[in-house]
C-alpha cells in the first residue's frame, strides 16, 4: 500500500527503526487529502522528533547541520550545539522578532570602565539607551556604579524622573524655544552653551520659583564644531554666568567639552582637544566659577586616553558592550571575553516562510539578485522600518542553527530573504540577525551589520524601531 509504503521509505531515511503508532495513524489521515505527499519533508521532521522521544532514532545516521552534502528534500533538519547554547533566551512564541537585552551585561561593563579610571562615571542612556531601554538601561549602569546619567534631550531625562530615578541627570542638547521648566522642576541639570541658554534658564527658575538654584553645565567647543561656547565667546559667557551665580540664579557645577577622534590611539586632535579644554577651565576659574566637575572623556577617551579623565567620564556605547577602539586598533578591551565589554542586545526573528525555487529565480525588489542554482529561500520579517539598514542588502549573513546564511536581494521595508542551500529550514525557525559573539557557534554581531552597511554598531543598536519588541533579562543566559 501506498501508505505503508510512504512510513517505511520515511522512517529509512530518517534512520528510525520504529515509529509509534500515532504516526502510522497520521499518514493515513493526509494521504485522503495528498497532503503528505506534497510536505513530505514536514511529516518526515515530525516522524523524527516522536521517534526521538520514544529513545529510537539512530543518531549516526543523521548530516551534521550546514554539511557540504545535498540534503534529500526528505532529509530531516538537524538542531545542534547551538540550540542549547540559546535555549536560555526568550522564547520567540507568538512574535514574529524580538531584541533580548542582558542587563547584566550593562551592569559588568558599568563595574569593568569605573575600573579603568580614579574618576566618577555618566553613563549615558540618551536615544533610548542606545536602543538598550533607557529606564531599564540607567537602573542597570546605576547598579554598576555609575554616577551619573547622560542624555541629550531634556524630555528623555523626564522619562528617568518619572520612572522613580532620582540620580542626577543631565541634558544638553535643547532648543532655543524648547520647554525646559518641566526639566528643572524635577532637579535635571542643563547644559549651556551661549548666553541665550543662559537668559532661559534663569528666567526659567525665576518664573518656577523652584527650591534651589538650576544646576548647569557650561559647554566649551574645544575643536569638534558642534554644540559648546566658541573660544571667542567664552570668557564673556563664564562672566555673565558667575554673575548669575553671585545673584544666586544657578549653580555652575561643572565644564564639559566632547572630543572629535578619541577612538584613534594617536589622534593629534585629543590632545590639542584636551588643551584647551584645559585653558577654558582657567579662564572659568578667573572669571569667579568655582566649578567641581570637569568633565570631557567619552568611552573611548574612558579606554585609551587617561589624561582626559579629569573628574567625570562620560561612557555611552561601551555602557552597551560596543567598543568604540576596535575599528582603528588592538581593542584595549577584548569584546565578548570574560575581562572585556560584553554586547548586550541580541536580535532575533522567526522565519515566516520558507520555499525551493529554481536556479535564475530573482529575489526583491529590482531583482538585484537571482539564485545560481535550485535553492531554498527563508523570509525573515525584518526590514528597514524595524532598523535594518538597507544598505547592508547583499553583504551580510544571519544564522539559522548556528550556520550563517547570507541575506540576499535588497532589503525592504518589512523583510529580508535568506539564502539557505540545500538545508531544510521551514516557517518558525529562529533566526539569529546579530548576537554577541559568544556563542560556540557562528552568528553575526551588529559589528559585522556596521560594516555591511558602511556605518558603526553605533547605529546598528541604535535604530532597532519599537516595532521590535524588547525582552530584558536580569542574568547573562549563555
Amino acid at each position: 500500500m501506498l501508505g505503508a509504503d510512504l512510513v517505511r521509505q520515511l522512517c529509512s531515511g530518517a534512520g528510525v527503526v520504529a515509529g509509534p503508532a500515532e504516526a502510522l495513524t497520521l499518514v493515513f489521515d493526509l494521504i485522503v487529502s495528498g497532503w503528505v505527499l506534497q510536505h513530505s519533508a514536514w511529516l518526515h521532521r515530525g516522524m523524527t522528533r516522536i521517534s526521538e522521544g520514544s529513545g529510537v532514532q539512530d543518531s549516526a545516521s543523521r548530516p551534521p547541520v550546514g554539511a557540504a552534502a545535498t540534503l534529500s528534500p526528505i532529509e530531516v533538519k538537524q538542531r545542534g550545539p547551538s540550540q542549547i547554547a540559546m535555549s536560555a533566551l526568550p522564547q520567540l512564541g507568538n512574535q514574529r522578532a524580538l531584541a533580548t537585552i542582558d542587563l547584566s551585561a550593562i551592569t559588568h561593563n558599568v563595574q569593568l570602565l569605573k575600573a579603568r579610571t580614579k574618576s566618577l562615571l555618566m553613563a549615558v542612556v540618551k536615544a533610548d539607551g542606545y536602543g538598550h531601554g533607557a529606564v531599564q538601561t540607567a537602573r542597570a549602569a546605576l547598579a554598576g556604579g555609575a554616577d551619573w546619567l547622560g542624555v541629550a534631550l531634556p524630555s528623555e531625562a523626564i522619562v528617568l524622573r518619572d520612572a522613580g530615578i532620582d540620580a542626577p541627570v543631565l541634558a544638553w542638547l535643547w532648543a532655543p524655544a524648547e520647554d525646559i521648566d518641566a526639566a528643572l522642576r524635577v532637579g535635571v541639570a542643563l547644559a549651556v552653551s551661549t548666553l541665550a541658554q543662559l537668559d532661559r534658564v534663569v528666567g526659567s527658575a525665576s518664573r518656577l520659583g523652584v527650591s534651589q538654584p538650576p544646576e548647569i553645565h557650561l559647554k566649551l567647543d574645544t575643536g569638534l564644531g558642534r554644540n559648546g561656547s566658541s573660544r571667542s565667546e567664552w570668557v564673556t559667557l563664564c562672566r555673565a554666568v558667575a554673575k548669575a551665580e553671585k545673584l544666586g540664579h544657578i549653580r555652575v557645577s561643572g565644564i564639559m567639552s566632547h572630543l572629535a577622534g578619541a577612538e584613534i590611539v594617536d589622534d593629534p586632535s585629543v590632545a590639542e582637544q584636551t588643551e584647551a579644554f584645559i585653558g577654558g577651565v582657567a579662564a572659568a576659574r578667573e572669571a569667579g566659577l568655582k566649578p567641581t566637575l570637569m568633565h570631557l572623556a567619552n568611552s573611548a577617551a574612558t579606554l585609551l586616553h587617561p589624561n582626559t579623565h579629569f573628574d567625570l567620564v562620560r561612557c555611552g556605547i561601551a555602557v552597551y558592550g560596543l567598543d568604540p577602539t576596535e575599528s582603528y586598533t588592538t581593542p584595549r578591551v577584548s569584546v565578548g571575553s570574560a575581562e572585556g565589554l560584553r554586547p548586550a542586545m541580541t536580535l532575533r526573528a522567526q522565519v515566516v516562510l520558507a520555499k525551493r525555487v529554481a536556479v535564475g529565480h530573482g529575489v526583491s525588489y529590482g531583482l538585484t539578485f537571482r539564485t545560481p542554482k535550485d535553492t531554498g529561500l527563508a523570509l525573515v520579517p525584518l526590514g528597514y522600518a524595524d532598523g535594518i539598514p538597507r544598505a547592508a542588502s547583499g553583504s551580510v549573513s544571519v544564522a539559522i542553527d548556528g550556520v550563517l546564511y547570507p541575506v540576499v536581494g535588497r532589503i525592504a521595508m518589512d523583510q529580508m530573504v535568506v539564502d539557505v542551500g540545500d538545508a531544510v529550514v521551514m516557517a518558525g525557525d529562529e533566526v539569529v540577525v546579530f548576537g554577541n559573539g559568544k556563542s560556540d557557534k557562528a552568528e553575526p554581531t551588529a559589528k559585522d551589520w556596521a560594516v555591511a552597511a558602511g556605518t558603526i554598531d553605533y547605529e546598528i543598536v541604535t535604530r532597532i524601531s519599537s516595532r521590535v519588541p524588547r525582552d530584558y533579562l536580569a542574568e547573562d543566559p549563555r
